[in-house]
C-alpha cells in the first residue's frame, strides 16, 4: 500500500457513518490522506448483527471487519482507532490482513443506506 505524502483530512467516518464521502473523494483526487476517527462506531442492532455475522464468517472480530472495510474502501484511508490496551492494538492491526470478498463488501456497503 502506498501512503499519501501530502497533508490529509480527518473526520468522523466509519462503516456506518459515511457523511463525509465527498471529503474522501476530494482527498483521493488530491492524493492526500483521509484519517477517519471513531472508525468502529456501532449503529443500530441490525447493523451490529450484520457486521457480527460477517465477522463470524471470516473468523474475525466485528472491529476487524469495520477496519478492514475502511482500509478496502479507499487507498487514502488511514483509520485512527483509539485503544488503551495492547490486545486491542493487536486486534486493530490484524484487520489489515483481513480479506473481504465482494459478497461481504456488498453486504457491508448496504448497511449505511443510501448516500
Amino acid at each position: 500500500m502506498q501512503l499519501p505524502t501530502e497533508a490529509g483530512a480527518a473526520s468522523e467516518t466509519s462503516l456506518l457513518d459515511r457523511e463525509h464521502e465527498p471529503v474522501l473523494a476530494a482527498c483521493e483526487e488530491a492524493g492526500i490522506a483521509f484519517l477517519p476517527w471513531r472508525p468502529v462506531a456501532w449503529g443500530e442492532s441490525g447493523a451490529r448483527a450484520e457486521v457480527a455475522a460477517v465477522a463470524a464468517e471470516l473468523d474475525a472480530t466485528p472491529t476487524q471487519v469495520a477496519l478492514a472495510w475502511l482500509l478496502d474502501h479507499s487507498p487514502v484511508v488511514l483509520p485512527i482507532p483509539g485503544t488503551a490496551r495492547v490486545d486491542h492494538l493487536e486486534e486493530n492491526l490484524a484487520a489489515e490482513r483481513l480479506q473481504l470478498s465482494r459478497a461481504h463488501r456488498d453486504r457491508l456497503d448496504r448497511l449505511a443506506g443510501p448516500a
